[in-house]
């Protein structure tokens, strides 16, 4: 008697789909800096989220009895000026910094990838418009831009992060108009002319997606420098205003303390640091783990 021989189950366009990202995640797994950088990235969002049940006062409660105390049992990081707890300012001031990253990078990769894809993909004069658009707000630093746009608007949390979204733009710009320049050559897009589908469906359905992976890593890096930038507002007085507990703020009204009480500024530099050391890290990772050049 023959043995019966077994047929493998056809690949499902599910199965095809998952593949790739299944295999980034592995890639990703594998770097143990992107791991710290995720950690990193996971705690303080789960500092964000869980701020008022973590701090131990509240964010403005004020003791002038309290005044610049060192760091202690009572006071993990100390207090600052007006004997506010520092820990618990620094905690709150985490979800202020992660809502400017992840919204400012949000409005940027949508308007960005909206006119990057119409400018590579459409080519002549609409091209030439955005890209050159695109050229003149990179000819700028991109702080001193920011700046000038929240001058104009009102310094104001709010302001910043549209501020924050604007001097972003052009990098998702070019990276999505590249990338579509490179995907609309392909043989599936041109058969996808062939009979007659429309060029929303072609750019949204297929050129759009298989852009995603670079704009992911570019994202997860962007964010790292969105909350630079809050920062660096917020440090000039044009950002977060008082009594927020945004970090940038935090380390403006800490300048005078210095050598007193270094630790007012050392906490909320820290915090930073840490978070944007995270973000640079888990990016880090996803580039390796999305680009085919980066592999072995």
């Amino acid at each position: 008697m023959s043995e019966a021989v077994t047929q493998p189950l056809p690949e499902t366009p599910e199965d095809k789909a998952a593949g790739p990202w299944r295999e980034a995640w592995t890639g990703f797994r594998k770097s143990k800096a992107a791991l710290f950088g995720a950690a990193i990235v996971l705690m303080f969002v789960l500092l964000a989220f869980a701020g008022p049940l973590i701090a131990p006062e509240g964010i403005n409660e004020q003791d002038m009895s309290k005044r610049l105390m060192a760091p202690s049992a009572e006071h993990w990081f100390g207090t600052d000026d007006f004997g506010r707890d520092i820990f618990s300012r620094v905690i709150h001031g985490a979800r202020i910094s992660l809502w400017v990253g992840f919204f400012s990078v949000i409005g940027s990769v949508i308007v960005g990838s909206l006119l990057g894809i119409i400018a590579g993909y459409y080519g002549r004069w609409v091209d030439t418009i955005i890209s050159r658009l695109f050229d003149i707000m990179l000819a700028f630093p991109s702080i001193l831009l920011a700046i000038a746009i929240v001058s104009v608007l009102g310094p104001s949390l709010q302001n910043a992060l549209i501020a924050i979204a604007v001097i972003n733009v052009p990098n998702f710009g070019r990276l999505i108009r590249s990338r579509v320049l490179s995907i609309k050559q392909d043989e599936y897009i041109t058969a996808a002319k062939g009979i007659g589908m429309r060029d929303s469906r072609i750019l949204f359905s297929h050129i759009l997606p298989n852009s995603m992976a670079p704009v992911i890593v570019q994202g997860t890096l962007a964010v790292a420098t969105a909350i630079l930038e809050a920062a660096a507002l917020g440090f000039l007085g044009l950002g977060a205003q008082a009594p927020a507990p945004e970090w940038g703020k935090m380390l403006s009204d800490a300048r005078n303390y210095l050598r007193d009480a270094p630790w007012t500024m050392i906490f909320p530099g820290l915090a930073i640091m840490l978070t944007v050391l995270g973000f640079n890290l888990m990016g880090d990772g996803l580039r390796d783990a999305l680009d085919p050049k980066m592999k072995s």
